[in-house]
């Protein structure tokens, strides 16, 4: 009778013959034969290629992906109250943050940030805070969404309603 260790020992010896075997054959035809090695590079070649399509594709999908919620949250609207603004941006920034920890969920945390920038009085100074605190990749998907939206004034700065400066007297050395 046969052990069992005798049997397991053969098969692996035989496993291991098999792969060095395949490996010396495979250098042999990769030394030898200039077809065999056209065929490598070839095929690397289609795989890079490939590999490039398929980026390219996935980056599209993406965009696509932040176009549609982009346009999904300017159908759904914005709150005009200046209290309403103000929870609404609170809500929304407090849901970018704690989404922002998950790579998964990165456009999400994105669009609650996007949000809370539509309804921020200043955005170009929010800009700057998302700059430092918000992680890259959300970040650049919030570039994406801000870049898509031709709505957003990021330059302006709001005056205050009521106060014209024109007729504040100018107090100077005279």
């Amino acid at each position: 009778m046969v052990q069992t260790s005798t049997v397991v020992t053969a098969t692996v010896a035989t496993a291991a013959t098999a792969i060095v075997a395949y490996a010396v054959y495979f250098d042999y035809r990769r030394r030898t034969q200039a077809g065999f090695r056209r065929d490598l590079r070839r095929n690397e070649r289609r795989q890079a290629r490939a590999e490039k399509e398929e980026a390219a594709a996935s980056t599209q999908r993406q965009r696509d992906s932040i176009k549609q919620r982009v346009d999904e949250a300017k159908e759904e609207g914005f709150p005009a109250g200046v209290e309403e603004r103000e929870a609404y941006f609170n809500e929304q920034v407090m849901t970018g943050e704690m989404m922002s920890q998950d790579p998964s969920q990165a456009i999400e945390s994105a669009l609650a940030f996007y949000k809370g920038l539509k309804v921020y009085p200043a955005p170009g100074d929010l800009i700057k805070i998302y700059d430092s605190t918000v992680p890259k990749p959300v970040l650049d998907i919030l570039a994406e969404m801000i870049a898509y939206d031709s709505s957003l004034d990021i330059n302006s700065r709001p005056m205050p309603a009521g106060i014209n400066l024109s007729e504040i007297p100018n107090v100077g050395l005279d």
